[in-house]
């Protein structure tokens, strides 16, 4: 390696150590970029070469040589995520290139392929280990699904598919950044900020100050938009901002229309190349789901039930608006604002009262004594680690005084950072070939409205249940006992099950029990008192049918969109109108682009399995039920969850997994249950439907 790779932070070769956050640009992403991809590709034709291949000539070098690459590309991918700029966008533009055109030939190299085979074929395959074995399974699949069975042309059209399917991807996700970024409502008159709480109203005017204007400022991210729709009570602002935000990335240079268009193209054309009828069959393959008609079931399995719910919900809200809010003809820029009223006036209780009881400090240090408690773990912040911003905090993860992962906290929203809440892998846990164990560290990453002046942050219990969602997800991460690369952690787990260690969580935010760990008063430090825990839990399913049908209908315009959508007979828009007709009680107006930036689905790896969060949420209700049989604190139930399934990663078939845990299949009840939208004879049977 010549004397300026020497010195490229991006190439750390140390099993363990972090990225070097305070010292990566730009300028060094391509320079090791193409290094790394440039070794990899000389020692897999190397290992394409081996005659006899078996795990310790093949497998362990071939993981080898991915994590050497993922060394180098996920800082990357991370900051793109977290500190877009001017100077990175091109480089990462161009990283995107090279990383699509490495991973569709690897995918589909025929000789790789046959050697993998080869393993799986001899007498040394079954002496592997589980985890082995599943691996190898694992990587047939995908090389089938990536096309490597394909003859030429084919293949090559395969290929570049894929190569344009990623860069499409990566344009979709940024005109969605830059679309947000490019509105601002900039006020000056205090009349135009009546109904605001203080404490957005100090978050706009902090950020007013920080470019250098005076008044208040609020944008299209979550912290500023979502309290902004609630409580503003100027009419004509919400439209302006409901406008902005349903229409991003719809207009002009930034319109991702014709990008879905051709994404969807492309999508349904890999798909047939392979032999499947839809994108969506496609995608189901590496799915617990079985079909897409198991899908389509059940989420209208669950529209139907909901769906009586949500129409009682609407026309009280529009009853109430109507006679209080003098709102005669309920807009979409008004549900947000008269459904905070209505849910005030009934259970008296808002997220801004309850902001002061979740500081920071005191919502961390909970939700660190809970995880510590239900799994035997220590959590410690530790100063010494390179971070890329100031608010970024790290912190390890001990069992027994002894380090077994890590994880780094970015809490705040801030330009050139992008929305919503995630986790993603910084390290992941294995063993690498001369014996080292590698430990995970995860990347949490929330988009919260930052400290202002002197005070701690304040989260509202939407947020925080954000966070331990997130937190969650980080957990099935950083838990896992797999030693194996490609199933460790969250890797190999099916889509539709990635999310149930997160989603169940959540649960722990509307216990008593454990709330009283981590909501304390910001000035005096008091325990959330009980009559206003009782209010918010008398709240909990406040409109709750109308936020199911609400995530049904994206998830089957998904599921629509890649399973026989025909762009000759009609438009994506037709096909999201066509669902709403069906599922839908609230009718968005006809300016309203939301797919445009659905980054889920065009952007976040989720087509054709938005469903996923349903699907998932069955489980993760049902995992939680088995906690509120035994003691939601009951160590024995945390340690076998722990063991059946944080512990196990992608090593073994998710439903055995649960079935394990939990003695039987999962049912629909205990999510019908928590979301309110059982009838009373079905909760004094107890009855439910299984979930297959």
């Amino acid at each position: 390696m010549n004397e300026a790779l020497d010195d490229n932070p991006l190439l750390i070769t140390s099993p363990n150590a972090l990225p070097a956050f305070d010292r990566i640009r730009p300028e060094h992403v391509l320079p090791a970029l193409q290094a790394v991809l440039a070794e990899g590709r000389a020692q897999v034709e190397a290992l394409c070469a081996i005659k006899a291949p078996d795990w310790t000539s093949l497998m362990q070098p071939l993981a080898a040589i991915e994590e050497r690459i993922s060394r180098v590309w996920g800082p990357v991918v991370h900051l793109n995520a977290v500190c877009d700029s001017d100077a990175l966008r091109p480089v990462y533009q161009q990283g995107v290139s090279l990383m699509a055109a490495w991973q569709s030939e690897l995918a589909q190299n025929q000789r790789l392929f046959a050697a993998i085979r080869t393993l799986a074929d001899s007498d040394a395959f079954a002496a592997l280990n589980t985890q082995q074995q599943q691996v190898v399974r694992h990587m047939l699949r995908d090389f089938r699904l990536a096309g490597a069975e394909l003859e030429e042309p084919a293949r090559s059209r395969f290929r570049d598919i894929r190569m344009r399917l990623s860069e499409l991807g990566t344009d979709f996700e940024q005109h969605v950044l830059d679309a947000t970024r490019a509105f601002e409502l900039h006020l000056r008159d205090a009349q135009e900020i009546q109904g605001l709480p203080p404490s957005v109203i100090a978050a706009a005017r902090q950020r007013a100050e920080s470019d250098g204007r005076d008044g208040w400022l609020f944008t299209l991210d979550a912290p500023s938009y979502i309290p902004f729709m609630q409580y503003a009570d100027r009419r004509d602002l919400r439209e302006t901002m409901y406008r902005a935000y349903v229409t991003r990335a719809s207009e002009g240079e930034l319109d991702n229309g014709p990008l879905i268009d051709e994404m969807l193209q492309l999508r349904q054309e890999a798909a047939e190349l392979l032999g499947f009828s839809c994108y969506a069959d496609w995608s189901l393959a590496t799915k617990m789901a079985s079909s897409v008609g198991e899908v389509t079931g059940f989420l209208q399995e669950l529209a139907a039930k909901s769906r009586p719910f949500a129409e009682r919900d609407l026309a009280r809200l529009r009853q109430f608006a109507a006679d209080q809010l003098q709102l005669h003809d309920l807009q979409a820029w008004d549900i947000a604002y008269a459904s905070e009223k209505l849910r005030q006036q009934t259970y008296a209780v808002s997220q801004e009262e309850l902001k002061p009881y979740f500081p920071e400090y005191h919502v961390l240090a909970g939700m660190f004594a809970l995880v510590e408690r239900l799994y035997g773990i220590t959590i410690r912040e530790q100063q010494d680690a390179p971070c890329w911003h100031d608010d970024v905090r790290f912190f390890r993860v001990f069992r027994d005084e002894q380090v077994i992962a890590g994880f780094y906290f970015d809490p705040y929203a801030r330009p050139h950072k992008r929305g919503g809440a995630w986790m993603d892998e910084c390290l992941v846990r294995w063993r690498t070939p001369d014996g080292t164990l590698q430990l995970p560290v995860a990347y949490l990453v929330c988009n919260f409205d930052a400290p202002v002046g002197d005070r701690p942050a304040l989260w509202t219990h939407d947020e925080v249940t954000t966070l331990f969602h997130e937190f969650g997800h980080g957990l099935h991460h950083m838990l896992t006992e797999v030693c194996e690369l490609e199933v460790s952690g969250i890797r190999g787990v099916p889509w539709d099950a990635v999310e149930l260690p997160s989603q169940f969580m959540e649960n722990f935010c509307w216990q008593k029990e454990a709330v009283q760990m981590f909501a304390r008063h910001v000035d005096t430090g008091e325990t959330i008192p009980d009559t206003l825990f009782a209010r918010m839990l008398a709240a909990k399913n406040f409109q709750s049918a109308l936020q199911m049908l609400r995530q049904i209908e994206f998830a089957l315009f998904d599921m629509r969109l890649h399973a026989g959508f025909d762009p000759a007979r009609q438009s994506v828009q037709d096909v999201l109108d066509e669902v709403r007709r069906e599922v839908a009680v609230i009718r968005p107006p006809a300016f309203n682009r939301f797919q445009n930036s659905f980054s889920h689905i065009f952007a976040g790896g989720y087509a054709a399995g938005y469903f996923s969060y349903k699907w998932a949420e069955v489980l993760s209700a049902d995992v939680f039920a088995a906690f509120e049989e035994d003691g939601i604190l009951n160590r024995e139930t945390a340690e076998r969850f722990r063991r059946c399934i944080l512990s196990v990663g992608g090593s073994r078939d998710i439903m055995q997994a649960f079935i394990d845990f939990r003695g039987r299949r999962p049912s629909v009840e205990p999510l019908l249950r928590h979301a309110g939208l059982l009838d009373a004879a079905a909760q004094a049977t107890g009855t439910g439907q299984t979930h297959n």
